[in-house]
């Protein structure tokens, strides 16, 4: 497109818009720039679009590994008591279902041994008039436990208050497994002592109290829980149980009235969300997949940036054919179908009802919870198995290759767009180097043609003015008539 000029300008001395005329130049041979650009925003767009789709892939990959695991969810167990207030438990992948038996009949308890008021108070010394020394001796842990001796001296630790700091920091120095404390009530002052132990490990007893007007209470507690499981007694330090019942962990709570029932089995909550996990992640990525095949019929809408993307259409492919997997036999559980999961039309997934059966009608139309609870086994033989061959082991292998950083499709497609960015990015700033060149050399041209330009009325009114002198000069009988004697005499 050629440059326009403003004549008139020109011709009155305003000269040329430098700036303008420079730029359309520049404009008129820059349009590959655009181009270029154009082709920027494109693969960005394009990486934008593969990011969100290796997210979500790699969120995928994360819940069909949870299926896959040998420790994860479709191998835990729960375990239910009948009456949580009397027990309550916990069941880790290890234990085994049955149902069981528990009575309680006496709760773990800490030892507690504790002096009678002492009417003069807690700050009050309460060694034996005279006396300026004493001696108390505390066993804890029954009979064969071990003997803290306390060298009671006047003026240190002769008081409730001040034997119980002692009594505490010996405790956290040295393992004493006793903690003081000091009551006070309208009788006087006592000292409170009780075990850091449940169970007879726990008892505490007086051993020696020389040289004090302090007088100790009968000790209480420090006894074990005693408990039937399955008619079989159980004695325990603790309120907390195990290897009672293999693993599972009992939590006494209170003694039993009527035996408690304990159920232990597949934990379906965990299984249910761990599915019901699964297919949200899958519907995720194959509903963004989707949205790269919507094309407008009336081309008001550009096409989605991966239309057409033949990496796309191959994830797409192996994600179909996995999740049609299928195992044989397995107690008719052999695909997600017979689990009341189905694939619907555009590819996603719906947990609903399993389909009809016509050879056992029994098993159609059940939920996935309901075939759970009736084959829990089956359900983790589907997804699992030690020869690695269930839906999840297989499943998880292919993620695995294509989330893979460098074989995975759409990192692959990822680092080939990143190697053409860079190439348009070098080559769009070497031609920006250019244009800035170009654009400083024809400033310069400009400006110096624009200086001339800006000069031409002013040669122009020089011009005039000395045609004007001449044609004045040859008419009249000014200087240029005398000096021409010749021309004159001539005529």
């Amino acid at each position: 497109m050629p440059v326009a000029l403003n004549v008139s300008s020109i011709l009155s001395g305003q000269g040329i818009d430098v700036a303008t005329l420079v730029q359309q130049i520049i404009s008129q041979g820059s349009g590959e720039l655009s181009v270029w650009q154009g082709q920027q925003t494109t693969f960005a767009t394009q990486d934008g679009v593969i990011e969100g789709i290796n997210n979500s892939l790699t969120n995928l990959q994360t819940a069909v590994a949870a299926l896959a695991s040998p420790t994860g969810a479709l191998t835990a167990q729960a375990a239910t008591s009948s009456q949580p207030s009397v027990v309550t438990a916990a069941a880790q992948s290890t234990a085994i279902s049955g149902t069981h038996q528990i009575e309680v009949t006496n709760l773990a308890t800490t030892g507690t041994l504790y002096t009678n008021s002492f009417a003069a108070g807690a700050n009050t010394s309460f060694l034996s008039s005279g006396q300026t020394s004493g001696d108390i001796q505390i066993q804890v842990g029954g009979a064969s436990g071990a003997t803290r001796d306390i060298a009671v001296t006047q003026g240190s630790n002769d008081t409730l208050t001040t034997l119980a700091s002692y009594i505490n920091t010996q405790g956290t120095a040295n393992g004493w497994g006793v903690t003081a404390s000091v009551v006070s009530d309208a009788n006087g002052s006592r000292l409170s002592l009780q075990s850091q132990a449940s169970g007879t490990t726990g008892a505490l007893a007086v051993a020696a109290n020389s040289n004090t007007s302090l007088t100790f209470a009968a000790p209480v507690g420090g006894t074990n829980a005693a408990l039937f499981i399955d008619s079989v007694p159980f004695s325990s330090s603790s309120n907390t149980v195990t290897g009672a019942i293999l693993g599972v962990t009992l939590s006494l709570v209170n003694q039993s009235v009527t035996p408690v029932q304990l159920t232990v089995g597949a934990d379906t909550g965990q299984i249910t969300s761990a599915v019901n996990n699964f297919v949200s992640a899958y519907n995720t990525v194959v509903s963004t997949i989707n949205t790269q095949y919507v094309v407008d019929p009336t081309g008001a809408i550009p096409a989605p940036p991966l239309e057409g993307d033949i990496s796309l259409r191959s994830l797409q492919s192996s994600l179909l054919n996995d999740v049609s997997y299928a195992v044989g036999g397995n107690a008719g559980l052999v695909n997600l179908a017979s689990m009341g999961i189905n694939l619907n039309n555009d590819g996603t997934l719906t947990v609903g009802l399993t389909p009809p059966d016509s050879s056992n009608p029994t098993k159609g139309g059940q939920t996935f919870a309901q075939v759970l609870a009736t084959n829990p086994s089956a359900v983790q033989s589907f997804f699992q198995n030690a020869s690695g061959t269930g839906f999840a082991n297989m499943f998880n292998a292919d993620l695995t290759n294509l989330t893979s950083p460098t074989q995975g499709p759409l990192n692959v497609d990822l680092t080939q767009n990143q190697a053409e960015q860079a190439d348009l990015t070098t080559t769009i700033n070497n031609f920006e180097s250019q244009i800035t060149l170009q654009t400083t050399q024809l400033t310069q041209q400009y400006d110096a043609v624009n200086a001339s330009l800006q000069q031409y009325p002013l040669l122009l009114q020089e011009i005039t003015q000395t045609l004007g002198s001449l044609g004045s000069g040859t008419s009249g009988s000014g200087a240029l008539v005398s000096s021409g004697p010749t021309l004159t005499s001539g005529l």
